[in-house]
């Protein structure tokens, strides 16, 4: 049982044990005096115990975000963390980092998790599909169009995939294996990208920021290469790059617009109606996500950047923080 949980069942349980009172007379003043003092006592602890804000977790707890390191992932998150510890009062947020898609998605179905916010669909529909009794599905937080593939420096002449082994390209570096786009690549349910094409370039999986460093160092010395790119993400911006065209459809869904989304575990709607409005209302439009990754790294730092940003974007944060504060205030 969590802590959270086991919290709960001791809250009731001294409920259901509180004495309803015996007749009037009996008991001796002594008697009543320890009653009251007992029950003072019991009064100051439930007072400790209560949360620090209306509708929050207790100071003790921590509201946990998954992160998997993607960049959108991560701003996403800390944008989350600057707007509940500096604008509403909460507790610490705590920013978990992973890198296993699925041991996030049952870290947050246990309750070890609070929320992740990057739940891509269809891409992720198997791993959702596992744990949906066990967490709630918020409305998506992108309002763009998204876009994800295989893509190239717009400095090598080709547009499709079929025409790779064409190119001076040794190398096609990838993200982490637990990703879609990645397990399409390989082999998925499409046939895999590699094997339908012929290709004959290495494949290298990484961390989602060792890929961008190594795209980073090859784009500037103009080497051809091919990588695995998507949208919303400021690699589009800082890279002219091209995304080719798959003709035999191996990325299978991939190929198509997905939604950007969070899932929380099931009891967060209660037991953190503040936190849960704010990461339900929250919306970001394509150029917003653009704005956001782009401050956090010129800041160098992603909380410093969120922060930045939401001092920059007052207008577009007040709703989110509106709907959090009625939450709590309704609880």
């Amino acid at each position: 049982m969590g802590r959270r949980a086991a919290l709960r069942c001791a809250r009731e349980r001294r409920e259901k044990q509180r004495p309803s009172g015996g007749p009037s007379g009996e008991g001796t003043a002594t008697t009543k005096t320890t009653c009251k003092l007992l029950a003072a006592i019991l009064a100051l602890a439930l007072v400790a115990l209560a949360p620090a804000g209306c509708g929050m977790l207790g100071q003790d707890e921590a509201l946990r975000l998954a992160n998997i390191g993607w960049d959108e992932n991560v701003a996403v998150s800390y944008l989350t963390k600057a707007l509940l510890e500096d604008e509403l009062a909460h507790g610490l947020v705590e920013i978990s980092n992973a890198q296993d898609l699925d041991a996030t998605y049952r870290g947050v179905a246990s309750g070890e998790l609070d929320a992740f916010q990057d739940v891509w669909l269809p891409n992720q529909e198997d791993l959702l599909e596992g744990v949906a009794g066990d967490v709630e599905h918020l409305g998506p937080w992108f309002l763009g169009k998204t876009r994800q593939g295989m893509a190239v420096p717009a400095y090598m002449d080709i547009e499709s995939i079929d025409q790779l082994d064409n190119t001076d390209a040794e190398f096609i570096f990838g993200i982490e294996p637990s990703s879609a786009m990645m397990r399409e690549v390989v082999g998925g349910d499409a046939g895999g990208v590699i094997p339908a094409y012929g290709l004959e370039q290495k494949l290298v999986q990484a961390p989602t920021a060792g890929m961008l460093a190594e795209v980073e160092r090859r784009y500037a010395f103009g080497e051809e290469f091919a990588f695995l790119a998507w949208s919303p993400h400021w690699m589009n911006l800082r890279f002219d790059i091209r995304y080719l065209r798959d003709p035999k459809d191996a990325m299978g869904e991939t190929n198509d617009p997905a939604e950007c989304s969070t899932i929380v575990r099931e009891d967060l709607r209660e037991e953190d109606p503040a936190a849960h409005a704010l990461m339900d209302a929250l919306a970001l439009t394509e150029a917003q996500i653009n704005g956001l990754e782009r401050a956090i790294n010129e800041e160098g730092d992603p909380l410093a950047g969120a922060r930045r940003w939401v001092s920059e974007n007052r207008g577009a944060v007040r709703p989110w923080l509106e709907a959090a504060r009625d939450a709590g205030e309704e609880q």
